[in-house]
């Protein structure tokens, strides 16, 4: 099947947003039978901020997908092709195509209240939320302010003790959460490709191109810039995201975490504090995975999800 990352025409602006889906399923291994049932929606909320939306499947939602910082809805597109249920893939207040916040606050509190009012009005039964890092601690808010949209949790490695990472050092390789404080714009395609990949060498180069080319938009100059809004500006986020904690341990719902073996996110200390909070809860360590567990290895996830979900 052709690769769209072979062509120039996916860096016009009225690119098709789809138009990776074949390439994502060969890369993954998975059959193609033609292309599946999504499309794009957008609701507002309460205050009239727009949050947009990958849905997939033609009947109700059966999963709730809540990708992390930095990213947007489509980080889970292999995910879903392997899955083949039902979902709807949130873009997260100030990511994707989703309305940035005017008080730029994209903690999980604010978060979880615009992702409960989209579940609201699309995906009601949902029932399974899935969330990795920023995604998974919105869905850990949701699922203690909302316990009706939550019936199983899987978090995606995170939990609410995120580590204190290094700062960026140019005499090593920096990590995909660097990329937030490092340049907003980049004065080449090439040069925002490389920046991607520089920090995820285990995956092939031409597989990061659709994840960024979703992740950005081209200036007038030719610079590229990233979608999303800047994150928690210069407050340090940690102390909110620990009483998450507390939250978690009254979620009576089944739940698991899931780990990317190369990742330092979830260190043995928080993975050990998940099981304390959730003795009923599973946790799963994915081989050749980093941070973002669904892109580095979509397939075993699914396979991991769906034997949860059994």
């Amino acid at each position: 099947m052709p690769d769209p990352t072979m062509s120039a025409d996916f860096l016009d602006d009225a690119y098709d947003e789809f138009g990776f889906l074949p390439a994502h399923a060969q890369w993954a291994g998975l059959p193609w039978t033609g292309a599946p049932a999504v499309a794009r929606g957008q609701v507002r909320g309460a205050d009239g901020a727009a949050l947009s939306y990958l849905r997939w499947g033609r009947g109700d939602p059966e999963v709730a997908l809540l990708h992390g910082a930095g990213q947007n809805a489509h980080t889970w597109d292999t995910l879903a092709l392997a899955l083949g249920r039902s979902a709807v893939a949130v873009d997260l207040p100030g990511h994707g195509r989703s309305d940035w916040r005017a008080d730029r606050d994209y903690l999980p509190g604010p978060n979880a209240a615009a992702v409960a009012e989209l579940l609201d009005q699309v995906a009601p039964r949902a029932g399974t939320v899935i969330g990795m890092s920023l995604g998974g601690l919105t869905a850990i808010a949701l699922a203690a302010a909302r316990p009706d949209l939550v019936g199983r949790l899987v978090l995606v490695d995170i939990t609410p003790s995120p580590p204190q990472l290094p700062a960026a050092d140019p005499g090593s390789r920096p990590m995909p959460v660097q990329l937030m404080s490092g340049p907003r714009t980049y004065p080449s395609w090439d040069a925002i490709v490389d920046a991607v990949h520089a920090t995820m060498p285990h995956r092939a180069r031409h597989e990061v191109i659709p994840g960024v080319r979703h992740n950005a938009r081209r200036l007038n100059d030719g610079s590229w810039v990233w979608r999303y809004d800047r994150l928690f500006g210069d407050a340090d986020p940690r102390p909110r995201i620990a009483t998450l904690w507390a939250d978690l341990g009254r979620i009576a719902v089944p739940a698991m975490l899931v780990r990317g073996a190369l990742s330092p996110v979830v260190t043995d200390e928080a993975a050990a504090g998940f099981r304390r909070t959730v003795p009923d809860g599973r946790v799963e360590t994915v081989p050749g995975a980093g941070h973002s567990v669904q892109s580095d290895q979509p397939v075993a996830l699914a396979g991991l999800i769906e034997d949860f979900l059994r």
